[in-house]
């Protein structure tokens, strides 16, 4: 009934060619107007899960108490010395700060008054004692630079200490370092080789360290989302601005940008540009392999024309019932070329192998109604397997997947009605001939010959290889940091390289909220404790410990050195002349100890380049002088702010700018938990999750998003394969009705995918949350191929290789596999894991189909196909 119901379908389309091509065309303008209008695409890969996940549910939450940590651009500041990355940054946020046409906020953590003016204070009194020693006694060398704040001052101070060398009375072992430092920096500006010189480096101590290398500029922008990448204009703005910047255009800083929004928009583009050219390739090879199938284009233009169709039709229903496309869901439009073309190619090369009686047009609508009812039954369950593997991701937690699934899921359906009537009706029009030679491979008769005499010893081969493929199972490995699926070398993965260095500006962490202050300290305490744990931050984390030992510590060197560090007048600006007499004192000093110099003592590096500057035009001198002291008086406005602290800092003290990104709304406190270890690692991360559940499952964050991600991929992998089975094997027992053939459908598909197996083993290829799809898909695309052999079988066809249905499976294999590698080489390494997958699952379903399934096939009576 429904072999006769199909060969009606088809001859009704091609008596009413003309009419089925033009309702075709009218109905693929809606599809394109609605894909204009109403398809959009996302890179938010939190949307790739069910909401009602629980953990999904607590970091919803967490962006909802703190919106200003969502949708961020942040740049990152590197610069030659301190002094130039703190310039460069504060130069950069006054400038967008400007701007707000493009950018809602912007913010400079690193240049909080509060945290610069107690710094001192957050370091362990040990060391805050001895930088204090060392800073007293330095004194005399701050005094003179404090009074004379240029290199004339440096100069005099540096004349101060040959003055206590010729006494015996200078120890510069402390001193060795910054003598070193001024050294390399007089003689590259003597060279003219103009740096400068870090007084922030030689008087912070153990505050460098606290700082990081980096200062770090977190900003909101005003994102376009008509636009397919939101952030580009503010982005752009952006890197205007940067360009801009002296120290920048001089090369001594660099910025970079990352952040969600640019790595999301980067991300967009790479897959964006992949798809396009994927598609195009795919469609190219695609018509290549056409042409050795069928080998006329009265054929290949109806198939193109149908590819095509069915492909408008789909977008227009993801249009309609997705609306927004995911960075997995994407991809349908390549899978469908790869996977549709399969039934085209089934049908057109099966036609034109028939034979018929008549001639012209009468013979073509013969020929057109015996394929009908000779394949499009098989067409039809190949159809509805292939659209159960896609589907059998929708009932998951897997929401990324789910939707590919959908939309890919009717996309096979839609080929198959594309296949029964507008692929008829545009034959009819094109009018190729029929009944042609060798549309099978004749010269595989020895083959088929050979697998039926030698069965047992091929099936014991294959038997070998499932027991090995049940055996690797468990050790197939999953990635499920989303990061890895990025482009790595796009602007904004490469930035983030840099904060991964850094656990305390690292993606990788965990985020919590707690109800009290008393809640906070006991959490803190267990979590600290834990051995993956590297610190804990939340607000009273402001609050410097020990304050009550640290005072005194500071009351001390405050009181012996603000007599010498705050100078009432400063001496004037000094002259060209003024430095060039004061380096020759100094030179002159200087050769008076030249005696109780070591060989490789910097005094006397700094000696040579004294002499020579001497000698040196103004305009090279007052080059020295800026370089030598040009953050000079910047780092004494910091040391006397620091010193200036004489009251214990309480929680209260703590600006609302800090206290913003540690109090929700509701008053309940946030914290942060940051790792130890490379989080890059899957088992350190899954290490670190597990020890902070331990302490409370209440948690969330970055690095618990990785973690669940996982468990969530996996678990729905396990359902959608199952669900793919079990579906696809309802779909056998009402469709074919006979146990044999359904054997010899499943047989060759359960071990496809236990060489799949394997192949992923020992490549290896790590399974993703973007590639995963390719073991339940496997399912549904071997299983086409399977179904074609064996309902041929049940027609007693007896040579499966040599017939004109391994033609078409070869064919359909190769314009698939086409499809495939285009994903494969794209530059997005999420989409590329998932090309080549896809690859390896295709391979071993060729091997299953053309080889195992032969041999499988329990011999019976032949007949011409």
């Amino acid at each position: 009934m429904l072999a006769h119901c199909m060969e009606k379908i088809v001859l009704l389309c091609s008596r009413y060619a003309w009419l089925v091509l033009v309702l075709t065309l009218f109905l693929a303008g809606g599809a394109i107007w609605a894909t204009k209008f109403w398809l959009g695409v996302t890179t938010d890969t939190s949307i790739m899960f069910s909401s009602s996940l629980p953990w999904r549910e607590r970091s919803n939450q967490l962006a909802k108490n703190f919106p200003q940590k969502e949708n961020l651009l942040v740049a990152i500041v590197q610069g030659d010395i301190p002094e130039i990355t703190d310039l460069t940054a504060q130069e950069l946020a006054e400038k967008l700060t400007q701007d707000h046409q493009n950018f809602k906020s912007v913010l400079l953590p690193g240049d909080d008054p509060y945290l610069e003016k107690n710094g001192l204070l957050f370091l362990e009194p040990k060391a805050l004692d001895a930088l204090m020693d060392t800073t007293i006694q330095a004194q005399p060398f701050l005094g003179s630079m404090a009074a004379d704040p240029s290199a004339r001052g440096l100069f005099q101070a540096i004349s101060l200490i040959a003055q206590g060398v010729k006494e015996n009375q200078a120890d510069l072992s402390s001193f060795k370092e910054p003598l070193k430092r001024f050294a390399k920096v007089i003689n590259d500006d003597a060279d003219g080789k103009h740096e400068y010189l870090s007084w922030e480096n030689l008087l912070a101590g153990e505050l460098i360290e606290l700082k990081g290398r980096y200062q770090f500029i977190v900003i909101q922008p005003v994102l376009d989302f008509s636009s397919l990448v939101p952030g580009e204009k503010a982005t752009s703005q952006m890197k205007k601005i940067i360009a801009e910047l002296p120290f920048v255009k001089s090369g001594q800083a660099k910025i970079h940008i990352t952040g969600q929004v640019q790595i999301n928009d980067e991300e967009f583009s790479t897959v964006a540009q992949g798809m396009v050219s994927g598609l195009l390739v795919s469609f190219g090879l695609v018509s290549l392999w056409l042409f050795l199938a069928v080998k006329t284009w009265r054929v290949i233009l109806p198939i193109l024309f149908s590819l095509v169709m069915g492909l408008l039709f789909t977008t227009g229903f993801a249009a309609i019932w997705e609306g927004t496309l995911n960075l997995i869901s994407v991809a349908f439009a390549i899978l469908y070329i790869g996977i549709a073309v399969d039934f085209a190619i089934q049908f057109s090369v099966r036609f034109r192998a028939q034979k018929v009686s008549y001639s012209g047009r009468q013979g073509l609508h013969v020929a057109l109604g015996k394929t009908a009812k000779e394949t499009g039954p098989q067409i039809f369950i190949a159809s509805l397997a292939t659209s159960a593997g896609f589907m059998a991701f929708i009932p998951t937690s897997f929401v990324g997947v789910a939707q590919l699934g959908v939309i890919a899921g009717v996309g096979m359906l839609i080929a198959f009605f594309c296949t029964l009537t507008l692929l008829p009706a545009a034959l009819s029009v094109f009018k190729p001939p029929v009944e042609t030679p060798e549309t099978g491979f004749l010269f595989m008769m020895p083959v088929d010959k050979a697998i039926r005499t030698h069965r047992k010893y091929i099936l014991a081969v294959f038997a070998g290889v499932a027991c090995l493929g049940i055996v690797l199972t468990p050790h197939m490995l999953f990635d499920s940091d989303p990061l890895h699926t990025k482009n790595p070398n796009s602007e904004g993965m490469q930035a983030l390289s840099l904060l991964v260095q850094d656990p305390h500006t690292s993606p990788y962490n965990a985020e919590m909220m707690v109800n009290s202050v008393e809640e906070g300290y006991a959490l803190q305490k267990s979590l600290s404790a834990l051995p993956t744990v590297g610190d804990v931050i939340w607000l009273y984390s402001f609050v410097p410990e020990k304050q009550n030992e640290k005072l005194p510590i500071l009351a001390s060197a405050r009181d012996i050195l603000f007599p010498t560090l705050v100078v009432g007048t400063p001496k004037p600006i000094s002259t060209a002349e003024d430095i060039r007499q004061a380096a020759a004192k100094t030179a002159a000093d200087l050769a008076g100890i030249m005696d109780k110099l070591n060989g490789d003592d910097p005094l006397r590096s700094i000696y040579k380049a004294l002499v020579k500057l001497t000698k040196e035009p103004d305009e090279d001198v007052l080059a020295v002088n800026n370089g030598l002291t040009r953050f000079l008086p910047l780092q004494l406005d910091r040391l006397r702010l620091m010193l200036s602290v004489n009251k214990e800092v309480t929680v209260k003290d703590i600006p609302e700018i800090i206290r913003r990104d540690y109090v929700a709304p509701d008053g309940r406190l946030r914290f942060e938990i940051h790792p130890k270890g490379n989080m890059q690692d899957n088992s350190e991360l899954r290490k670190f999750v597990k020890e902070v559940y331990t302490v409370t499952p209440q948690v969330s964050g970055s690095a618990i998003d990785v973690f669940e991600s996982a468990e969530t991929i996996i678990s729905s992998f396990k359902v959608a394969a199952a669900s793919a089975l079990v579906v696809i094997t309802f779909i056998l027992i009402v469709g074919l009705r006979d146990i044999k053939i359904i054997t010899l459908v499943l047989a060759p598909l359960i071990l496809s995918g236990l060489m799949t197996v394997i192949m992923i083993v020992v490549l290896p290829e790590i399974l993703n949350f973007a590639n995963i799809i390719a073991l339940p898909l496997l399912l549904g695309v071997g299983v086409s191929f399977n179904i074609y052999f064996a309902m041929n079988w049940g027609r007693a066809i007896k040579n499966p290789l040599s017939s004109p249905t391994a033609r078409a499976v070869l064919f359909s294999a190769l314009t698939t596999g086409s499809a495939f590698g285009s994903l494969a080489a794209s530059h997005h390494p999420g989409t590329a894991s998932m090309g080549r997958m896809l690859l390896l699952s295709l391979a071993c379903t060729l091997v299953a189909s053309l080889i195992f399934l032969p041999a499988f096939m329990p011999n019976r009576p032949n007949i011409d196909e």
